[in-house]
């Protein structure tokens, strides 16, 4: 296989591995996860909340080895406001989780409006310190760090404005 093949693959597969990483995480945290067969409408995964009702959860992930101050950059992300929806977005080198309702995301997202990626959205959640060679969390994405599901357990995704 060449490098260029085994490259991809391994980028390819970073998505994957990541999703399998968050749901293990819920897992372990106790919550009833249930996997699509096929992630064609940007499903993850499917929670059943304590009350019964389902969310669907969209996971999206960056990997340690982009580029210096891209470490919580997410983009070109196709999304309409959704019921019922949640991201949870996980930056491998900065080890940090954001939740976001649907209606959250589009608030703070910002959505290209020419190019070839018109229409779709994309969220920086991270700063940079060029002279400590650090990235940092943006003071205006600090509300959406999370170190577990409650807020996917305990809020209406729907309710959130």
């Amino acid at each position: 296989m060449t490098k260029e093949a085994k490259s991809f693959r391994h980028s390819a597969a970073f998505g994957k591995r990541i999703e399998y990483y968050v749901i293990g995480l819920m897992l372990k945290e106790g919550l009833d996860v249930y996997l699509p067969m096929v992630d064609d409408d940007a499903i993850d995964a499917v929670i059943k909340k304590p009350d019964g009702s389902f969310v669907e959860v969209q996971i999206k992930a960056r990997s340690k080895h982009v580029l210096f101050g891209d470490g919580a950059l997410f983009a070109a992300i196709t999304h309409e406001i959704r019921k019922n929806y949640w991201f949870v977005f996980y930056s491998e080198r900065m080890d940090t989780m954001w939740i976001l309702s649907s209606n959250e995301f589009v608030k703070e997202a910002v959505q290209n409006k020419t190019g070839k990626n018109a229409g779709k959205r994309s969220i920086w959640f991270n700063g940079k310190n060029t002279k400590a060679k650090s990235e940092h969390v943006k003071p205006q994405f600090e509300k959406y760090v999370v170190t577990n599901f409650s807020r996917i357990l305990k809020e209406n995704p729907d309710k959130i404005k």
